[in-house]
């Protein structure tokens, strides 16, 4: 399994998905420049956290654009799993390859805490080793997390299981006017979507920072099945 990172001016989540993936899981991960349009012949992409051009403009407008997601765009088309997450999500969003944006959080401010996430849809190349209700402590670190969509994209969504994680409390509950479980104000508490494909997933919350078991760490080992569900 080959696993192409994209590395953008500003991202910062890279080496923590190269360590996920060369050293939990012995997989070969590698980095791609974004000036590169070569990907290397990747099974999937991964495309990290960060603030990829100093989020100037908007959060992924500058990076969409960019040589690598020119091939990006050919690789999900052609079925090739990609994964967005925090700003990676943004950027799928900016380019088109998710519906629907990321806002400014309801409360206007940086969020970094532990959420729970359910798994709402477990036939994605990014969640099938979970079972559907299954929970996922993991932290989120975004000012631009309020997923939106209009209302024709968020029935779309819903009507054809393309949300495949929501925000939700320990126990499973979900309440998206409650801001201790659905802290941005997400529509629908939507933690990440996929594409009507199922081959391309976006998710705010960050798996890849609860991969493996530490001591003292909330969130535990249960984001790795992210990352275990590509190799599977």
């Amino acid at each position: 399994m080959k696993v192409a990172v994209t590395l953008f001016p500003g991202s910062n989540c890279d080496h923590d998905v190269l360590y996920t993936f060369n050293k939990l899981l012995s997989a070969d991960s590698y980095l791609v420049w974004h000036r590169e349009r070569d990907l290397g012949n990747p099974d999937a992409v991964i495309i990290p956290g960060g603030f990829s051009y100093g989020d100037y403009l908007r959060c992924g407008a500058l990076a969409k654009v960019s040589p690598v997601m020119e091939s990006v765009i050919e690789f999900a088309g052609r079925g090739g799993p990609v994964l967005g997450i925090c700003n990676g999500f943004q950027i799928l969003c900016e380019s088109g390859l998710l519906p629907g944006v990321l806002l400014q959080n309801i409360e206007r401010k940086f969020l970094s805490r532990f959420v729970h996430i359910k798994v709402e849809n477990n036939s994605t190349p990014f969640s099938c080793q979970y079972q559907e209700g299954e929970i996922i402590t993991c932290p989120i670190a975004h000012f631009e997390g309020n997923y939106f969509a209009s209302r024709e994209e968020l029935k779309a969504l819903e009507d054809n299981g393309q949300v495949i994680f929501r925000y939700c409390d320990a126990d499973g509950k979900v309440a998206a006017d409650d801001r201790a479980i659905n802290p941005n104000g997400s529509l629908n508490s939507i933690a990440g979507v996929s594409n009507s494909k199922g081959n391309v997933v976006g998710l705010m919350p960050h798996p890849e920072r609860a991969a493996e078991q530490l001591v003292g760490w909330v969130g535990g080992d249960s984001g790795l099945g992210v990352f275990k569900s590509l190799l599977s």
